[in-house]
């Protein structure tokens, strides 16, 4: 069985003092690929120094994240530009909208969004979606490149089931991570109602550790909880679980 992680941030502080037994435990546990999405540029010497020391399991995106979007994001967007001529990328990523923090930005994340859409379209790669209280925002973006062809994960998806349905007919997959292990989350109540053919999962470590470990620093090994409860809301083994959504990773990233 194999299972991959398609979004994790092990290249953070959160894990400077244990990132090798983190990476261990979690190849010993069946994770054998880790997909590490971009922030911004102060970060990304850390993914690659994570990267050359993982080389065979570490893959990583570029890209600057909406909540990173301020006075300097067309310097940013430079980065980005100019990372993609010096390294080998999976994804643009995490880009998209986040309205929960600031709306102070919101003409930059959408100027950002549409860039960097247009990179990934250019380069022939999927692009992975941060989208926080933003659904209505980057649909309206997506609509405008819907005849692009357009592929890549609508990450941490905390949507509807009309959203759900709306990303995938657009030729996106949907990112579960722990959510879909909370109490009253909700998205356990939708996702039986979607083609597992559509999903991937991820875990957004150090963010949201499903439960057991809610409140707590989320790893990649963690996703393990999260093929239990996809399993048991689609009522097939584990195994199946790992093998549909592990292939719909290795398509979608080409790895």
């Amino acid at each position: 069985m194999e299972i991959i992680d398609t979004h994790t941030h092990l290249y953070l502080n959160h894990f400077k003092n244990d990132i090798d037994e983190v990476i261990s435990k979690s190849i010993e546990n069946n994770i054998q690929k880790f997909i590490m999405p971009s922030i911004d540029s102060s970060h990304m010497q850390s993914m690659y120094d994570l990267k050359s020391r993982y080389p065979k399991n570490i893959f990583l995106m570029t890209g600057l994240h909406p909540v990173y979007v301020k006075e300097n994001y067309k310097y940013e967007l430079e980065k980005v530009f100019n990372s993609l001529n010096d390294n080998d990328f999976v994804a643009i990523g995490e880009i998209g909208i986040d309205l929960y923090w600031d709306k102070t930005y919101l003409k930059q994340q959408q100027d950002a969004f549409e860039f960097q859409i247009e990179l990934a379209i250019s380069n022939k790669l999927p692009i992975v979606i941060h989208c926080r209280e933003g659904f209505n925002e980057i649909f309206e973006i997506l609509e405008r490149f819907k005849s692009k062809k357009m592929t890549g994960i609508f990450h941490c998806f905390t949507g509807n089931l009309d959203q759900a349905n709306r990303a995938i007919n657009m030729g996106f997959k949907l990112g579960i991570g722990g959510v879909v292990t909370f109490k009253n989350g909700g998205l356990d109540k939708i996702i039986n109602q979607i083609d597992i053919q559509n999903i991937v999962l991820e875990t957004d470590s150090p963010y949201l550790a499903p439960t057991p470990f809610r409140g707590k620093r989320n790893e990649s090994f963690y996703i393990t909880y999260v093929l239990k409860k996809i399993s048991e809301i689609y009522n097939i083994s584990e195994k199946r679980v790992a093998e549909i959504t592990t292939k719909n990773s290795k398509e979608l990233f080409k790895i």
